[in-house]
C-alpha cells in the first residue's frame, strides 16, 4: 500500500497597490474630518484663532494709525498716497496668522499621544504619514477660517479692499500654501515628543524673527542689510507682499506669480521633507 501526500494550496488574498492607496486615502480622510471636527466643536481653539490676528489689526494697525497722513505716506515708501497703515498691515497679519497656525497642529499631535488615540491609530494599517499629511493639511484649513473675519474687521475699520477674482484666487492659494508648509515643518519637527511645551518653545523661537524680519509689520526697504537679506527669502514675506499688492494696491504682476511660485515649492518641500521624518520618527513614546 502506498501513501501519497497532496498539498492543498489556499488563496491567500494580498491586497493591491490601488487597494492599498484607496485605504490610506480613506483613513486619510477619517483622520481629516475628525481634525476639522475637533476643531470646529472647540469653542476657545476658534477663539483664539480669530481673536489673535485681529488684536494685532486693532491694536497694532490702531495705534500706528494714529500718525499723520503725510508721515505715512513717507514712513510706508512706495505705498500709494494716503494708504492707511491699517490697510498696509491686513495682509502681513493675515500672512503671520499662517505662519503661527501649524503650531496648533503640533499640539494637537502631542495631545493625541498623551491621551493615547496616536497609540491606536499607529497599530492600524494607518502610515505615519497618512497620520502627518492630516494633522499638517486640518492646521492649514483651520487658519483659512481666519480670512473672512480679518477682512470683515478690516472694512469695518475703514480699509478698501481691492483685486480682481483672479488675484484673489492666487492670494488665498499663497496662503494656503504658506500654512501648509509652515504646518509641515512645525509637525515635523515635534513628531518624536510627547512634551506639552515643545510647541510652544519652537513657534516662539522661529516665528518672532521671521515675523519681523519679511515686511508683513514694516517696509523692508527700512530694514538693515542683515534683515533685508532674511526677509529676500522669507516665505512669511513673499506671501505679505502678495497680499499686499491684491489687497491693498489692486495689482497682480508677474512677480506676484513668482512669490505664488516660491510658496508653492516651499509648501511642496517642507511637506516631503516632513513625511519622510514623520515617517521615521512619529511615535508616541
Amino acid at each position: 500500500m502506498s501513501t501519497s501526500t497532496r498539498t492543498v494550496s489556499l488563496p491567500v488574498n494580498v491586497p493591491s497597490n490601488a487597494a492599498a492607496h484607496s485605504g490610506q486615502f480613506q483613513q486619510f480622510y477619517g483622520l481629516l474630518a475628525r481634525e476639522l471636527l475637533k476643531t470646529f466643536r472647540n469653542p476657545f481653539v476658534i477663539a483664539i484663532t480669530l481673536v489673535q490676528p485681529f488684536m494685532w489689526l486693532a491694536l497694532f494697525g490702531g495705534m500706528m494709525s494714529q500718525l499723520p497722513t503725510s508721515e505715512l505716506d513717507t514712513f510706508l515708501l512706495k505705498a500709494p498716497p494716503g494708504t492707511s497703515y491699517l490697510a498696509f498691515l491686513l495682509p502681513g497679519v493675515l500672512a503671520t496668522g499662517m505662519m503661527s497656525i501649524g503650531m496648533f497642529g503640533s499640539m494637537s499631535t502631542i495631545q493625541d499621544k498623551r491621551f493615547g488615540f496616536m497609540k491606536r491609530i499607529l497599530i492600524t494599517p494607518t502610515s505615519k504619514a497618512t497620520v502627518y499629511l492630516s494633522k499638517a493639511l486640518g492646521s492649514a484649513v483651520r487658519g483659512l477660517v481666519q480670512i473672512p473675519v480679518m477682512l470683515v474687521a478690516a472694512t469695518a475699520f475703514g480699509v478698501h479692499l481691492h483685486g480682481t477674482p483672479f488675484a484673489w484666487t492666487a492670494w488665498i492659494l499663497g496662503l494656503t500654501m504658506l500654512g501648509l508648509g509652515f504646518s509641515a515643518f512645525f509637525l515635523a519637527v515635534t513628531s518624536s515628543s510627547t512634551d506639552w511645551q515643545t510647541p510652544g518653545v519652537i513657534s516662539n523661537f522661529i516665528t518672532m524673527p521671521l515675523m519681523f524680519a519679511s515686511g508683513a509689520m514694516f517696509p523692508s526697504s527700512i530694514y538693515p542689510t542683515w534683515m533685508k537679506d532674511i526677509a529676500d527669502v522669507n516665505p512669511v514675506g513673499f506671501s505679505a507682499l502678495l497680499s499686499r499688492d491684491v489687497l491693498t494696491y489692486g495689482l497682480f504682476t508677474s512677480t506676484d506669480l513668482t512669490r505664488l511660485g516660491y510658496l508653492a515649492i516651499f509648501a511642496v518641500v517642507m511637506i516631503l521633507a516632513g513625511t519622510a521624518l514623520a515617517s521615521k520618527y512619529l511615535k508616541v513614546e
